[in-house]
C-alpha cells in the first residue's frame, strides 16, 4: 500500500499464494515473564496505527478516512452498531481484506512506523506479527490440545526442538489461562473442550509463534458468561506483553478491558468512519460527540 490520503484512490487487494499460506488464526508468540514494556522478541513493546484508511468490497466504499493509534501494550476497543465496518477494519490490520476478491483500500497501516501494505512485505510475515482470533472459536477439532498449539509454530515455519516444543505449549496454554484445565489431557482432541476452552486454546495458538499485536474480533459473543469472565481474564493478563485490538458490542465488556476506545459510526448512504476515540473513560464517561453519548448509553445500535 501506498500513501494515498489525498487522492483516496483504492489499491485493489490480490489473494496472493503468499498471502494464502498460513492460517490466519494460526498466526501469531510469547514467552516466559516480562520486564515492564518489554516484548517477548526481546525488544520495546510496539504499537499500532493506520492514517487515512478507507475500504471498499467492488463499489461499495465501506470505510471512509480511518486514522486511529492503538497504543503498544494496550487494549484498544472498536465499538459501533452493526454494518459499520469494524471488522472490516480489523481484518485491514493483518492484511487479511485483502483475500476477499475485489476488496481494496487505501491509506497506510503502521506497524512500528512501518507500513504493512508496503511493496516487497510478505503478507505471512504481517499476519505473524499481527495475529487474530476469531468470532467463534476454530481449533483443529481431531487435532490434539498440545499439537493446536504448535501448528502455529509449523505454519509461521518456525523450528523449534522437541524440549522447546514442549516449554512453548505450557507457556501458550499458561498464558491463555487454559494450563490448569487441560494439562492432563494434553493428548486428547481439541474439540472435545468447551466453547470457552476452545476459544482460549485459539488465543493460546496465535501467542505460540510470539505476535507483536493480538486482533480479537468478538471473542466472547458466542460464549457463555462465565467463559466470556475468563477470556476476559486472558485479555487482562495479556494486557502490557503484547497490544490487543478487540471489537466488541458489549459496552460493559469495551469498559472492563480496554484503555482506548474508537467508536465507529456508518449511515444507509454514508461509510463507516470513527466519531471520537480516545481513553476508554472518557468515551464512556464524557464523550464530545453527542452521538457517541447516546449509543455507549443505549439510546441506538
Amino acid at each position: 500500500m501506498t500513501d494515498a490520503p489525498m487522492t483516496d484512490t483504492p489499491m485493489t487487494g490480490v489473494a496472493t499464494a503468499d498471502a494464502l499460506a498460513i492460517d490466519p488464526a494460526a498466526d501469531t508468540l510469547t514467552l516466559p515473564p516480562l520486564p515492564p514494556g518489554a516484548h517477548p522478541g526481546g525488544g520495546p513493546l510496539a504499537g499500532l496505527e493506520t492514517r487515512d484508511v478507507s475500504a471498499w468490497f467492488g463499489t461499495h466504499k465501506v470505510l471512509e478516512r480511518v486514522s486511529l493509534a492503538m497504543p503498544a501494550g494496550e487494549v484498544t476497543a472498536l465499538i459501533g452498531p452493526s454494518g459499520c465496518g469494524k471488522s472490516t477494519y480489523l481484518r485491514i490490520l493483518n492484511r487479511m481484506h485483502e483475500m476477499v476478491r475485489g476488496a481494496a483500500l487505501a491509506g497506510e497501516v503502521l506497524l512500528e512506523g512501518d507500513d504493512v501494505y508496503r511493496p516487497g512485505r510478505r503478507p505471512a510475515e504481517v499476519r505473524r506479527r499481527i495475529g487474530m482470533v476469531f468470532q467463534r472459536p476454530n481449533p483443529f477439532p481431531a487435532m490434539s490440545i498440545q499439537d493446536n498449539v504448535a501448528s502455529g509454530l509449523k505454519l509461521a515455519g518456525i523450528k523449534v526442538s522437541k524440549d522447546e516444543r514442549q516449554d512453548l505449549v505450557e507457556t501458550s496454554l499458561r498464558r491463555a489461562g487454559l494450563w490448569d484445565e487441560v494439562h492432563t489431557r494434553l493428548h486428547t482432541p481439541g474439540g472435545a473442550l468447551s466453547g470457552g476452552q476452545q476459544q482460549r486454546l485459539c488465543i493460546a495458538r496465535s501467542l505460540a509463534v510470539s505476535p507483536d499485536i493480538l486482533l480479537m474480533d468478538e471473542p466472547c459473543s458466542a460464549l457463555d458468561p462465565t467463559s466470556t469472565r475468563r477470556v476476559e481474564e486472558t485479555i487482562a493478563e495479556l494486557r502490557g506483553r503484547l497490544t490487543i485490538v478487540i471489537v466488541t458490542h458489549n459496552m460493559q465488556q469495551a469498559q472492563r478491558v480496554s484503555q482506548t476506545c474508537a467508536f465507529f459510526l456508518a449511515t444507509h448512504d454514508t461509510p463507516g468512519r470513527i466519531v471520537e476515540a480516545g481513553p476508554t473513560a472518557q468515551i464512556f464517561g464524557s464523550p464530545r460527540d453527542q452521538r457517541t453519548s447516546d449509543y455507549v448509553n443505549g439510546r441506538f445500535g
